[in-house]
């Protein structure tokens, strides 16, 4: 809205017929104005110079002197605009406090959408009378140009006369903008405020000012960032750009611009390491949402590391992530990077303890997939072949696993079986008839996995076979037997764990197989009895090839392997073993089981007698300790019955009670019989208590006497245990 100029007052009247005149004297803006249209501007300049040294030494301003000042140095700054004398029309344009907003209207480039150039703005109507109806300084630099051949556009002098001088328009209007900002910017409106600092941030970044653009982001709050981003990505100012989204937590847009910059799509030399800022930045926020987008894009740059901040993000969170967004996660990351996928596998697997069978089931055949991978390279399957002909040849004591470790180098093929052996073991939840699908290209290289898939398969038979026969690894058969079905027992497990740092590889395992029914030592024994058939089906089918080889008088390989095998288990495990299971006759004085396996029919005959001698003897021992302990146990039982006996007859005969006595026996009872064709007995109650023992005969068998075994007709009377010549004690 124009406003009014000021006018001087007259105190001189003439007053004629027909008029009325006043002595006025000449103001400074007449003065200025006459000045102007006869194009004498420097005396302008001095007229307005000494205008303001004037007003400035004063102690109070009139304000309508100082608004005649303004007008004139807008009126002089115009002027010299219009001439291209762009560093004097900035001078005096901010001496006469023009609005920015209205030396900005005339770059609009810079202007953008910061505001309409139709919008209304204060100004002197005598400075708006007076300003040429130019759109834009490269409008009125074009009009200066003077006119060359073949046109002023495209003439090289005329172009670079246009060059220099709209350089010097901006350097102009960064001039006005700063010491407006430095002077006037407190006394600003938000709005001007904000334009004022968008317009200098698009002349430093078209300027390459970085320091200063630097400064003007950390201090300025008055930004308007879509104005800015296109002008930043256009002139590479990434890092000004992150500077900005940093200070309004646009987290968002500032990951993209990092991942620009790491994807070299944009270079800014003050961000030499945008992946690491990503990282720190993701580790700082623990923004799930973010972590999880951009940690899945990180693993294709650097997947420790971008594990490492998911697996943070996971562990942060208060509530459990389920299975399905496991699953979910786990398919993004194979998508980006397959390696970094098996790791999350481990993670979710091994240490989040997931147990989906699923999950389980792809680790393990990613496992024996790599071990197939390593045997496919000749002097890994050599080296193998050799350690498992080593160890079969010379009977040890140490388990195969435990053998491996310790005699073959360090190798990344080596932790990978061993980690995959571990594995197999101690997890519970995978398929293994997959998995046994898959090791049988390669099961003679792989017989410890073989047999332990098989293990948990239910198959005993063929796992302690592969343990004994082709191994020839006695002790993990026996502690397979033991565990109730681990071929890798957790005492190595835990070692080798140790050692190798393979802790997460050991996981919480059932040592009961799959089909297993009853008691942990039932299953014990039903498995060790079945190791000691394997060993004898082994030493049959030796003994039988040495009776077909009678030509040569050398035993075959391994002839009395099974031999010793099978002697170490009687001996070790002998308190699991019954007589039964190796003797073809049932004992004498202990229960025979209807469905009893006498193993020992099967034992060749060319086994040496002192094979099974100390087992026997052990066995026996054992028998008569147990019934020695249970006749001790009886005749203790039954003492303690009789001093009750005694104690309660005591009791009823002082409580009155009645005794009948036993009648006489007559000729028709004498008759009457019994069960099992004994007479009846009647008993004189008091005499009952005394009753005599009845002897019942045990036959005699092979000149051993029996046992003579009292029994009682009445609660609580003794029993006498009779020898019979030569029967046991």
């Amino acid at each position: 809205m124009a406003r009014r100029s000021t006018f001087p007052r007259s105190s001189v009247l003439v007053l004629g017929v027909n008029s009325v005149q006043s002595l006025l004297p000449a103001t400074l803006i007449s003065q200025a104005e006459s000045l102007l249209e006869s194009h004498r501007i420097q005396d302008v300049v001095e007229l307005a110079d000494q205008q303001r040294k004037k007003l400035q030494s004063k102690l109070t301003v009139d304000e309508d002197e100082a608004d005649e000042l303004r007008y004139v140095y807008q009126r002089i700054g115009f002027q010299f605009f219009n001439e291209t004398r762009f560093e004097d029309a900035g001078y005096n344009l901010f001496e006469g406090n023009l609005d920015p907003r209205i030396l900005i209207s005339y770059f609009p480039d810079l202007r953008g959408s910061l505001f309409s150039p139709d919008v209304e703005l204060d100004m002197f109507s005598g400075v708006a009378e007076h300003m040429l109806l130019y759109d834009s300084v490269d409008d009125i630099i074009r009009n200066y140009s003077p006119h060359l051949a073949p046109n002023t556009r495209s003439a090289p002098p005329t172009a670079e006369l246009r060059r220099l001088l709209g350089i010097e328009a901006l350097e102009m209007l960064e001039t006005y903008l700063k010491k407006w900002k430095q002077i006037r910017g407190d006394n600003g409106t938000p709005e001007i405020r904000s334009i004022v600092d968008t317009i200098l941030a698009k002349l430093f970044a078209n300027g390459e000012k970085t320091a200063d653009l630097y400064t003007l982001i950390d201090e300025s709050a008055n930004l308007v960032v879509p104005e800015l981003e296109p002008v930043l990505q256009s002139t590479g100012q990434y890092n000004a750009l992150c500077k900005i989204y940093q200070k309004q937590g646009d987290d968002a847009k500032l990951l993209e611009v990092w991942s620009k910059l790491a994807e070299e799509e944009w270079t800014d030399a003050d961000i030499p390491d945008p992946l690491s800022k990503m990282f720190t930045f993701l580790a700082e926020r623990r923004n799930r949402q973010l972590t999880q987008q951009w940690g899945i894009w990180l693993t294709k740059k650097d997947s420790e590391r971008a594990l490492k901040v998911l697996l943070t993000s996971q562990g942060s969170t208060k509530r459990a992530q389920k299975s399905e967004d496991d699953v979910a996660m786990l398919r993004q990351i194979r998508e980006a990077n397959p390696e970094a996928g098996i790791q999350f596998l481990e993670y979710l697997v091994l240490q989040k303890r997931n147990t989906d069978r699923t999950l389980h089931s792809e680790l393990a055949l990613i496992c024996v997939d790599q071990l197939l991978t390593y045997i496919s390279d000749d002097a890994v399957s050599k080296l193998w072949r050799a350690k498992a002909a080593s160890y079969a040849s010379n009977p040890s004591s140490t388990p195969f696993l435990s053998y491996f470790a310790a005699t073959t180098p360090d190798s990344p093929a080596k932790r990978a079986r061993i980690r995959t052996a571990l594995f197999l073991q101690s997890s519970v939840s995978y398929d293994a008839q997959p998995v046994r699908e898959r090791l049988a290209s390669q099961e003679k290289v792989l017989a410890l996995e073989v047999a332990i898939v098989e293990g948990k398969l239910g198959n005993h038979h063929a796992a302690l076979s592969i343990l004994a026969h082709t191994m020839r690894d006695h002790v993990s058969a026996e502690a397979y037997c033991t565990t109730c079905g681990s071929v890798v027992p957790p005492r190595v497990a835990s070692t080798l764990a140790e050692k190798y740092e393979l802790g997460p590889w050991v996981g919480p395992s059932s040592s009961k197989a799959p089909g297993a029914n009853g008691s942990a030592e039932e299953e014990t024994r039903r498995l060790l009895r079945l190791l000691l058939e394997v060993y004898m089906s082994g030493g049959s089918d030796t003994s039988e090839r040495e009776r077909a080889q009678t030509s040569s008088s050398s035993p075959p390989p391994g002839s009395s392997t099974f031999v010793n095998a099978s002697a170490s288990l009687l001996n070790s495990q002998a308190v699991n073993f019954d007589v039964v299971d190796v003797s073809p006759h049932p004992p004498l004085f202990l229960p025979v089981p209807r469905n009893g396996n006498p193993v020992l029919e099967r034992v060749p005959p060319t086994w040496p007698l002192p094979t099974l001698s100390a087992f026997l003897a052990s066995s026996l021992r054992r028998s008569l300790h147990a019934r020695h302990e249970d006749l001790l146990i009886k005749g203790i039982s039954m003492s303690q019955n009789l001093a009750i006996s005694d104690t309660t007859h005591t009791l009823l005969r002082a409580q009155g009670a009645l005794v009948e006595e036993a009648l006489p026996e007559s000729d028709e009872d004498n008759d009457e019989k019994g069960e099992g064709g004994h007479p009846y007995v009647e008993l004189d109650e008091k005499v009952g208590l005394h009753a005599p023992v009845i002897a019942v005969p045990v036959p005699r068998r092979g000149g051993v006497g029996g046992i003579g075994v009292g029994m009682s007709a009445s609660y609580g009377s003794s029993v006498t245990d009779a020898d019979g010549g030569g029967g046991l004690r």
